[in-house]
């Protein structure tokens, strides 16, 4: 997989003339070096359901008259860029006025993407119809007349479909269509279909060609819906509702998986679809940057205007980027994750749980949350799911609702008899039926608090905040203390706000008494009784952030890393086992609320970075040096280690490496 990709898309309707009629194999080529880049995404069919070469299995475009795709793909390989293939497999409007019957349908029969025929936009297919035969074909015959260096199919995933051929399926096998749970069986069962005989109609040419199925999001704990793929490509446009905490949440899963993944952003203002909107290029160069420091390959989304003419000024922003991604390349391949801290993910373990399957789609910031507070304390940290090895951590996070039921406590019992140490918060290490926890964490249930918002009192001092009593403005839970210290209390307000007992603008102030642990900890790690991973995803309360890092710094004394970085500033540990290296990424910008944007302009550099290393290996360290530069760094190596040395400058990012003998 290579490294500096652009996924060039172009969907264009039948309504435009001329289409490609200023392409020119030249400048194609001459955007491409301009911008750096190693290998394009380039499209056989787009979501209007048009072909861009001549074609059996589809039709061409009607206002093209030239095999674009193939003059696209010998441009590219002449000047040894590669070239995947994009399909659009979930959308072909052109098709979907032609048998709106294999269209997706709810259970009051609209439409998927757009509901109904009257409103512009597109109509996803069922993939358990005739449809699926036709998309089979277009992709053999893409395969098989051209030199793809793999495809792309866009829009799929498992779907809650209803249409006519759903509804027969499910009552041929006896099953109910108003069962929300059949529906999603099929559903699944129809997505594993299609991706089976993906891989068959490709493997019967060109077996092994890379395959990526993209839906938008990377489901956490659904491993046999990553394996259809061969490489995962991580949708995360900042600008485009995402935001700037939303990759490092699933690359920090992703790395886990073992598989090679890219991290896709956009050069577009906004999102998808945007003609005529630009980044400024340090917001490309920090994305770029974000993807290696997470192990990721990088790919940045364009739009081909109609006419083919390649955009000069998008490939002069790509270029600023991709040029500093080339110059790093050498410290970013084959690298694998060093973490302290695993998180288990919200999201994998109500995938995980019994019954929890019911849950998806729910509102989850606790795994934002988590990220966004581990990343600002700039720990090392994975997301991991039910199937990964926690005893490869030594501090094992279950942010706010994570239900424990028999395998996992045997897990996590296996764990923390290792030595391990659990930091849950909220309603996390609850049995699933919320009543008793089901692991040894110093405490008994109580149930959850009646009053809310209620107050927390610590038995510490928070950070730069003062002892005090403050606001916990979600629910919080009672506990007894059974073994253990309290790290701090619970109080509760005079009464709840109501209309014949409130006070002041909005909740009443704590009645400043005792009303038991609201932070424990015991000998198995720490609990601390509220959902504070959901609720600093969404508010940001600084002493929630204060809590969790003190409780971390009892749990984890010796972390791997420290840092002064700034909040903002990211910092993550690579190895390279191949080299017998450490890479260590240091990024810093700061991202502005402009309206409903995130946006990069400004960088700020920092000076005088301190760094202290304590390593996994025992080999003793050869050199430390900056790269690309090969820079020096003088370290110090301490009694019990570690080393320490000092990153003189910092402008958007820089890498550290650490050789050992």
């Amino acid at each position: 997989m290579r490294f500096r990709q652009v996924h060039l898309d172009f969907h264009t309707s039948e309504a435009i003339p001329g289409i490609g009629q200023a392409f020119s194999k030249s400048q194609f080529q001459s955007m491409l070096r301009s911008g750096h880049v190693d290998s394009v995404t380039v499209f056989s069919k787009c979501h209007h359901g048009w072909a861009y070469h001549p074609s059996d299995a589809n039709e061409i475009h009607p206002g093209l008259s030239f095999d674009l795709l193939g003059e696209m793909i010998e441009a590219a390989h002449e000047i040894g860029v590669k070239t995947p293939v994009y399909l659009s497999a979930g959308l072909d409007e052109k098709l979907a006025r032609r048998h709106p019957e294999w269209l997706i349908r709810d259970a009051e029969d609209r439409t998927r993407w757009v509901k109904d025929f009257m409103t512009p936009g597109y109509h996803e297919f069922c993939l358990n119809t005739p449809y699926l035969d036709i998309l089979l074909a277009q992709i053999h015959e893409a395969v098989s007349r051209y030199e793809a260096d793999g495809i792309f199919l866009d829009i799929v995933g498992v779907r809650k479909c209803r249409c006519q051929y759903c509804v027969a399926a499910l009552r041929a096998a006896g099953r109910d269509p108003r069962d929300e749970a059949a529906v999603i069986a099929l559903g699944e069962q129809t997505y594993l279909n299609y991706a089976r005989r993906v891989r068959e109609t490709i493997d019967a040419v060109k077996p092994g060609l890379p395959v990526y199925h993209n839906n938008g999001h990377q489901q956490r704990g659904r491993r046999d819906l990553v394996q259809v793929n061969s490489h995962l490509e991580l949708e995360s446009l900042p600008t485009g509702g995402w935001g700037y905490d939303h990759f490092p949440l699933s690359a920090r899963y992703a790395q886990t998986l073992g598989m090679e993944f890219l991290g896709m952003t956009g050069k577009f203002h906004t999102s998808w679809g945007e003609f005529g909107g630009y980044k400024h290029p340090n917001a490309l160069r920090f994305e770029a940057a974000l993807s290696l420091a997470h192990g990721a390959r990088c790919s940045i989304g364009d739009q081909l205007h109609p006419s083919g003419w390649m955009d000069e000024a998008t490939y002069a922003l790509i270029g600023a980027a991709y040029s500093e991604v080339e110059a790093k390349e050498e410290w970013c391949s084959g690298v694998t994750s060093v973490a302290d801290i695993a998180v288990l993910s919200l999201e994998a373990a109500r995938e995980a749980s019994p019954g929890g399957q019911a849950r998806r789609g729910e509102r989850n910031l606790a795994d934002a949350g988590a990220v966004r507070i581990l990343t600002e304390g700039h720990y090392l940290y994975d997301i991991v799911d039910t199937f990964s090895d926690f005893t490869a951590y030594k501090v094992l996070v279950l942010p706010d609702e994570v239900p424990v039921w028999p395998e996992l406590a045997d897990a996590i019992g296996s764990f923390t008899a290792g030595g391990g140490k659990v930091l849950a918060t909220g309603r996390s290490g609850l049995n699933p039926e919320g009543d008793a926890f089901a692991l040894n964490l110093g405490i008994s249930s109580l149930g959850a608090n009646p009053y809310r918002p209620s107050y927390f009192k610590p038995h510490f001092t928070p950070g730069a905040l003062l002892s005090a009593s403050y606001v916990m403005y979600g629910e919080g839970q009672l506990v007894e203390l059974l073994e253990g210290q309290s790290l701090g209390h619970l109080e509760n307000p005079y009464f709840n706000r109501d209309v014949f007992t409130f006070c002041s603008h909005q909740h009443t102030p704590g009645a400043q008494e005792d009303n038991g642990p609201g932070m424990v900890e015991s000998s198995s790690g720490i609990y601390i009784a509220w959902d504070v991973f959901s609720e600093y995803a969404d508010a940001g309360h600084l002493i929630l952030k204060e809590m969790v890092l003190h409780a971390l710094s009892r749990l984890l004394p010796l972390p791997s890393l420290r840092t002064n970085l700034p909040a903002r500033g990211i910092t993550t540990l690579q190895y390279q086992q191949a080299e017998q290296r450490y890479v260590h990424h240091l990024l810093y910008a700061a991202p502005a609320l402009k309206g409903r944007i995130e946006v990069i302009e400004d960088i700020v550099p920092l000076r005088d970075i301190s760094v202290s290393l304590r390593l996994p290996s025992s080999d003793p360290v050869h050199r430390v040096y900056l790269a690309p530069s090969m820079t020096e760094l003088p370290f110090t190596v301490s009694s019990g280690g570690g080393i320490t040395y000092t990153i003189p400058y910092l402008e958007n990012h820089q890498i550290a490496v650490v050789e050992l003998v």
